[in-house]
């Protein structure tokens, strides 16, 4: 295979580093034994799966034109391959709901689908109107969302393919709205990605730029929070009004651990918090921070220190594949924790650098690519076939 490019390898270290996080929330414990935040949570929860979104995003906007947003032919073509993507992530995922249990891991796939299908009316944006339509979302879609989902219960189960059967409206009311990772909300994510996508990601000083936006974005909104719950009074208007429908030690969990997704709905003031993985608003400015940074300290690691992040690199390229054997070992009767986490990476790891010497894509990176290149071509003639580094979900 080509030597990727270094954008691309710091790109797929990106990749490989969200990947690890999301493993390691799966298997490491969330609380320590002396009850305090683990330290395997304190980094990733939230932030890995963050990562993984808005690395999606990237990876839509370098297979749907790049730098130059898509038109004519070109956008047709990108519609449909995006929507057969879309199919194929999705089926994968409500698969994964049969064989693991919500306990085990929330299962991301399904939810990729439905963000595939929603990136479609932006395809045409620019960079500039990508970032405005994120921020839009980042404050708009909470909001929707905390309205919407005021007589919705929270998700029990993983989705599976019997749900999209049996209860269609139910099945996407998840994917949207209930679930761990809803698409309404995480949409800011894949936005944010395009608009990175868009950008000029071989320029140094636009990936530094990108590095400090991220790490300013993470510390104002951390801030901005620390501000309206202390100085403007919103801490306890909060627990007022959250210890009306909750005990205090869910309302604590609440705040330390995360509400797994979704804010609860008993207060408004829940958007001004930054509890993990809630979707508020400020939750999603200070996740979309952590991953710009990580992201371009990646990039700049990519440009001399190739060796270094191959492992990493090698890994990310075939995340999809990665993710789905991990999920695999997660259902089975191997204890949780950090031996288990070792294990996985190491196998997962070696696994991704022995395929990658002698293929170009992971084993459904290329079912994917396969799938989506026949779409592409159909519509633009052979002369449209689309770049053998298109990239797949989570890549």
């Amino acid at each position: 295979p080509r030597r990727p490019r270094a954008r691309l390898i710091g790109i797929d270290a990106a990749r490989g580093v969200a990947l690890i996080g999301m493993m390691a929330v799966h298997l490491i414990p969330a609380a320590t034994d002396d009850g305090d935040v683990s330290l395997a949570w304190l980094l990733a929860n939230g932030k890995a799966s963050a990562l993984f979104a808005l690395l999606a995003g990237i990876g839509i906007a370098f297979s749907t034109g790049g730098r130059r947003p898509p038109r004519g032919l070109a956008w047709r073509a990108g519609v449909l391959s995006l929507l057969t993507r879309a199919v194929i992530i999705a089926a994968i995922g409500l698969a994964f709901g049969y064989i693991v249990g919500l306990e085990d891991a929330a299962v991301i796939l399904a939810y990729y689908g439905v963000l595939f299908a929603l990136a479609i009316p932006f395809l045409r944006l620019s960079t500039r109107g990508l970032v405005v339509a994120a921020a839009v979302a980042a404050v708009v879609m909470p909001l929707v969302s905390q309205v919407l989902r005021s007589d919705l219960g929270p998700q029990s189960a993983n989705p599976t393919l019997t749900d999209l059967v049996t209860d269609p409206l139910g099945l996407l009311t998840q994917l949207t709205l209930t679930g761990v990772f809803p698409a309404l909300v995480w949409i800011t994510y894949l936005l944010a990605g395009m608009a990175v996508g868009r950008a000029v990601l071989s320029s140094r000083r636009v990936v530094g730029q990108i590095t400090l936006l991220g790490l300013a974005l993470a510390l104002a909104s951390s801030l901005l929070s620390m501000l309206l719950l202390t100085v403007a009074g919103g801490g306890s208007a909060l627990r007022t009004d959250a210890l009306q429908t909750m005990d205090f030690v869910a309302y604590q969990e609440t705040l330390t651990w995360g509400p797994s997704g979704t804010t609860p709905t008993n207060s408004p003031w829940w958007l001004a918090a930054m509890a993990p993985h809630s979707g508020s608003p400020l939750d999603l400015a200070f996740t979309i921070g952590v991953a710009l940074a990580v992201l371009g300290v990646c990039l700049l690691l990519g440009r001399g220190l190739q060796p270094l992040l191959r492992p990493l690199a090698a890994a990310g390229s075939m995340t999809l594949t990665l993710y789905s054997l991990h999920l695999l070992l997660v259902a089975t009767p191997l204890p949780r924790g950090l031996g288990n986490l070792v294990l996985q990476v190491v196998l997962l790891v070696a696994f991704a650098l022995v395929w990658s010497k002698s293929h170009l894509r992971g084993p459904l990176e290329e079912l994917v690519w396969r799938a989506t290149t026949a779409v592409r071509q159909k519509v633009l003639g052979s002369s449209g076939s689309s770049r053998s580094r298109e990239t797949t979900a989570g890549r």
